[in-house]
């Protein structure tokens, strides 16, 4: 006997009753900004159309924006000039730096609002590397103190969130450790499964973190692994992380399943990084699909591989 499958798709009403993913709501999302200094500073990203860099005074502006659409997450990430960048990155966890004033003036405005800190040396240091060199190879356990630092500086300012996204092995607990010394209560987002991917490129330019020499492929993991991510989750755990991560999201959706079903219980975040943005902007403005089409299955598709949380650079479009 033939199986009918085509009543479940009528009409949109039936394949609403029958869609078995449950929908993206604002309160699922976590939206990025890139934070720079001055004043009165609102500059498009070219390589990332609709995404900005703001100074701290237009970044309460657009996050007033933000809370209006329901979306109550944010994830910062510092932009600083060359000049101020130097081989430790000492911009990163100096007294006063971008971002722990940056999350002291939107926590003072905007209490209610939950604030992720990008917590790595790439954006600060003169060769664009995650961590201390030595010998022109990043040097892990040098780098420690320094996120940990890092991670300490942002906790004080009002962070509600600190993400370590260096891949240096260890990175959790030393943070872990250092807040707990301080006594903070903040909680930890860790960057566990982090792939070396091509998809990183636009988020580079914004950025202005691209290294100066070589890549990232001894800290970041290979991308033609499949258990490692599972193993490296369960290490951020074991060293005391509140959520996890997988990123990027697409082209991860096996690790980032397999992560839901074997973490059941951490809350999961999957990150639809800038290339994965720049791609499907790009592609919608040449004509080839429809964006709000392709950005919904897309992100339904992150949704349905078992993501709680996503972080998207699209999450103000959608939910508009």
């Amino acid at each position: 006997m033939m199986k009918r499958f085509r009543t479940y798709r009528e009409t949109q009403e039936i394949r609403d009753k029958y869609a078995d993913v449950r929908p993206i709501v604002p309160g699922d999302l976590i939206y990025p900004y890139f934070v720079t200094e001055g004043e009165g500073v609102r500059q498009e990203i070219p390589s990332m159309p609709g995404v900005y860099r703001f100074s701290i005074d237009q970044l309460l502006v657009d996050v007033e924006e933000l809370l209006s659409l329901g979306i109550d997450k944010m994830l910062l990430f510092g932009v600083v000039a060359d000049s101020a960048k130097d081989e430790r990155g000492s911009a990163a966890y100096c007294a006063g730096n971008l971002i722990s004033r940056a999350v002291e003036a939107v926590k003072a405005r905007f209490p209610g609002i939950v604030v992720f800190t990008d917590v790595c040396l790439c954006e600060y240091t003169s060769h664009g590397h995650c961590g201390l060199l030595h010998d022109r190879d990043v040097d892990n356990d040098s780098t420690l103190p320094l996120l940990a630092e890092m991670a300490y500086r942002h906790a004080v300012a009002g962070a509600d969130f600190v993400a370590p996204s260096a891949m240096m092995d260890g990175q959790v607990a030393a943070i872990r450790e250092r807040l707990d010394s301080e006594r903070l209560n903040t909680k930890i987002l860790a960057y566990s499964a982090k792939y070396a991917s091509a998809f990183y490129g636009p988020f580079r330019d914004a950025a202005a973190s691209a290294p100066s020499f070589g890549d990232r492929k001894t800290y970041q993991m290979d991308f033609r692994t499949k258990n490692q991510g599972l193993e490296e989750i369960a290490a951020d755990i074991e060293e005391g992380t509140d959520w996890i991560m997988v990123k990027p999201a697409l082209a991860y959706l096996d690790i980032l399943y397999r992560a839901s079903e074997r973490f059941d219980g951490y809350p999961l975040v999957a990150y639809q990084v800038s290339g994965e943005y720049a791609m499907l902007k790009n592609g919608a403005a040449q004509g080839f699909f429809d964006e709000k089409r392709i950005f919904s299955e897309c992100l339904t598709a992150i949704r349905r591989a078992g993501a709680d949380y996503i972080i998207s650079y699209y999450a103000k479009n959608i939910v508009e």
